[in-house]
């Protein structure tokens, strides 16, 4: 059997385990936006680096309620996530220098939500090549990059593309 070193999982297994609802806990704390690697908040939404991403520069765009109903959140929050996800492809494009993006929600736990009791929508950055046979022989996902340095690029990039 092959390993794989992995020294920073260290903080997943060993760290703050957070009681309740992760995304309703950073929603009620902008003091540990940094902390939690807040991009970007408003009185409806918020986004947030995925802190197990698919590839460099996953982040999530969140609303600040409660609810895993998608059909019955209040239209004005979800017009607001569909401006912030416009603003998040253009900076994923445009600034980060994504060739494509991957989007979407899975509802429910059956549809392979991790966090399933809070609405999200995932923006995946994709560039060509980026992809392997590790992830589906070896079970294992690379990460490329510096996960501080990445979030760090893109707040930088957030007084540009979100208001």
């Amino acid at each position: 059997m092959e390993h794989l070193y992995a020294p920073w999982r260290t903080e997943y297994i060993r760290g703050e385990k957070i009681e309740g609802c992760v995304f309703c806990h950073i929603s009620q704390h902008p003091d540990l936006d940094e902390k939690h690697h807040l991009l970007f908040r408003d009185e409806r939404c918020f986004v947030v680096m995925n802190k197990y991403p698919y590839t460099p520069g996953h982040f999530m765009i969140i609303p600040h309620i409660h609810t895993e109903r998608l059909e019955t959140l209040d239209p004005r929050v979800w017009l607001r996530m569909s401006e912030l996800t416009q603003r998040g492809v253009a900076m994923l494009k445009e600034g980060f220098g994504a060739e494509g993006v991957n989007m979407g929600m899975n509802l429910g736990a059956a549809a392979g939500a991790g966090i399933a009791e809070h609405i999200h929508l995932h923006l995946v950055p994709r560039f060509s090549r980026d992809t392997n046979f590790i992830t589906t022989i070896g079970h294992t996902r690379v990460y490329s990059t510096d996960f501080q340095k990445v979030y760090e690029k893109l707040k930088g990039l957030v007084p540009k593309y979100f208001v």
